[in-house]
């Protein structure tokens, strides 16, 4: 038993959990699928997410004010008609505008090489500013090109061919649906083959699904006067609903339609009524979820049963409603459009666009589309405020030498005349040289009168103290005679006190003779201390120490 067991256990598989799950993984992993949202601010772009994904608008989705993310992102499962399976997840994501700062983001989430096969395009349109859809059309149609390029890779570049393989099959076999369709079968035949009309898929070489939307399409068919007005309808292009507001209408949706068709796109009209929001979904659906294009290398016996679409469009194109317009892509032609209104060339408009894509500017001439449109929609949009007149200011070095030269001219605004003649201008608030005439200012002559006043009563004060002194020094100096023989020094008679002059003396003088007042009061007050210290000691000495005798 012991010799039969391997000397060594055998070492497990590498990596066997991972296998195990990704084995699962791929049995039940779901496809996932894009809309890309494009479109200006508040053009309704919430509001188509929100339909597409079923779920309910938010709060916050309606306030006008509210500030967008850099890119906006929801998502939720979609599922089958049964609601059973369910068949993809479904991702939504919003750009708030054309700002480079947005737009540079979405190849990051949204690489073309990933994502082409998977991803649809809607281009919203605001009918409350309907003179924008040329310029919005061109800003995104363009942008949708520079995206599915990528970095040209050899790999990006089999994607895009395959890609365009299948939209333009689906163009070739596209049939109208009648009412009596059945819902579990597809409308599109594949012995049908119907070749391109002119004009049809000329541009879009990546062959991106896309959906022109023109949001708040209610607002067409106001009734109310308003002339100038631009926040509905026409944006006051005509007065009421005469025939010249109906051919403008029949002008701006022919002139989409011709757009439209060149890029192999689809063009709806909503309004906030459910149903309409509901056929876009089920559009949207449809289109994301078109089968590849059979390989032609396949023979006839060889060749395998083409794929079922799971969301067949079964409602029918409407383009008189003006405000639930459905052209799906590959119904529309240059003859449909040119029915609807006489004296419309879709020709001419068509190769007026590619000549505003190859000259990338408007032209001079009116060959251009945009000129044209303008022509046809009127900008009503509120312009801005003109800015100021430009403001050439002086130079400050001649600022100044121009006002130097006035003031050198003027002697009264010389602000150095002022110490000149101080005399005749002297003024508070004026700093200049100190000299005898500055004595005459209000405040000094103040401060002098209190002086004076002050002195006066000092004068007197040292007379009587300095008599007192008189009289009790010589007594002093009687019984202190050993004292002054110990000193070796007789004792200092104090000056008295000079009064003040008669009226006759100057300030200076006046000045003088207080300050040497005090100066002879602090010398009277330490010749007294010294005799004090000195007396005492003197007189009260009864040992007689010092008498030698």
């Amino acid at each position: 038993m012991e010799g039969s067991r391997p000397a060594t256990p055998e070492a497990p598989p590498e990596n066997l959990w991972s296998s195990i799950l990704d084995s699962v993984s791929s049995s039940r992993s779901i496809p996932s699928k894009q809309v890309l949202l494009l479109g200006p601010s508040l053009s309704g772009k919430s509001v188509l997410a929100s339909a597409l994904l079923q779920k309910p608008v938010s709060e916050e989705s309606k306030d006008e004010t509210r500030s967008d993310f850099a890119l906006g992102y929801d998502w939720a499962d979609i599922r089958d008609d049964g609601d059973e399976d369910t068949l993809a997840r479904l991702s939504v994501y919003t750009v708030p505008s054309d700002a480079i700062a947005h737009t540079s983001l979405i190849p990051h989430f949204l690489p073309p090489r990933v994502s082409l096969p998977h991803t649809l395009v809607m281009i919203v349109l605001d009918w409350t500013r309907p003179w924008t859809f040329l310029d919005n059309l061109q800003t995104w149609l363009k942008w949708v090109e520079i995206w599915a390029k990528g970095d040209g890779s050899r790999d990006l570049e089999i994607v895009r061919e395959e890609n365009h393989e299948r939209l333009q099959h689906h163009l070739q076999h596209y049939t109208e649906p009648s009412v009596d369709a059945v819902p579990t079968t597809s409308n599109i035949s594949s012995n049908t083959v119907l070749p391109l009309g002119p004009g049809t898929l000329t541009h879009n070489s990546a062959g991106v699904p896309i959906i022109v939307v023109c949001t708040k399409s209610d607002l067409i068919d106001e009734g109310n006067d308003l002339v100038g007005a631009s926040s509905s309808g026409m944006g006051g292009m005509v007065k009421g609903k005469g025939g010249e507001w109906e051919e403008r209408t029949d002008g701006v949706m022919q002139v989409l339609r011709t757009i439209c068709l060149k890029y192999g796109a689809s063009l709806f009209y909503t309004t906030q009524q459910p149903n309409t929001l509901q056929v876009l979904r089920q559009y949207a659906l449809h289109l994301l979820f078109i089968p590849p294009a059979p390989s032609p290398m396949a023979s006839g016996s060889e060749a395998p049963a083409p794929l079922r679409n799971p969301f067949v469009f079964h409602h029918k194109p409407n383009p008189l409603d003006r405000d639930r317009i459905v052209v799906p892509a590959g119904w529309d032609s240059w003859g449909k459009i040119g029915v609807l209104r006489e004296g419309f060339e879709a020709k001419v408009w068509g190769e007026a666009w590619e000549a505003d894509l190859d000259a990338d500017v408007e032209s001079e001439d009116n060959s251009g589309a945009t000129k044209l449109y303008k022509m046809l929609v009127p900008d009503r949009g509120a312009k801005p405020p003109p800015l100021p007149p430009f403001n050439s200011p002086m130079a400050e070095q001649a600022f100044l030498a121009k006002h130097y030269d006035e003031n050198a001219k003027k002697p009264d605004r010389d602000p150095r005349g002022a110490f000149r003649n101080p005399t005749d201008t002297a003024a508070a608030g004026i700093v200049g040289p100190l000299g005898s005439s500055s004595f005459n200012l209000p405040n000094v002559e103040r401060a002098l009168s209190e002086m004076e006043a002050g002195m006066g009563m000092t004068s007197s004060l040292n007379a009587s103290t300095t008599a007192d002194g008189a009289r009790r020094l010589p007594q002093r100096a009687a019984t202190g005679a050993n004292a002054t023989t110990h000193v070796g020094r007789p004792p200092s008679s104090p000056t008295t006190g000079t009064s003040p002059s008669p009226g006759g003396q100057t300030q200076h003088e006046v000045l003088q003779n207080f300050f040497q007042s005090l100066l002879s009061s602090r010398d009277r007050g330490g010749a007294s201390a010294t005799a004090k210290s000195v007396g005492p000691k003197t007189n009260g000495n009864t040992s007689g120490t010092d008498d030698t005798s």
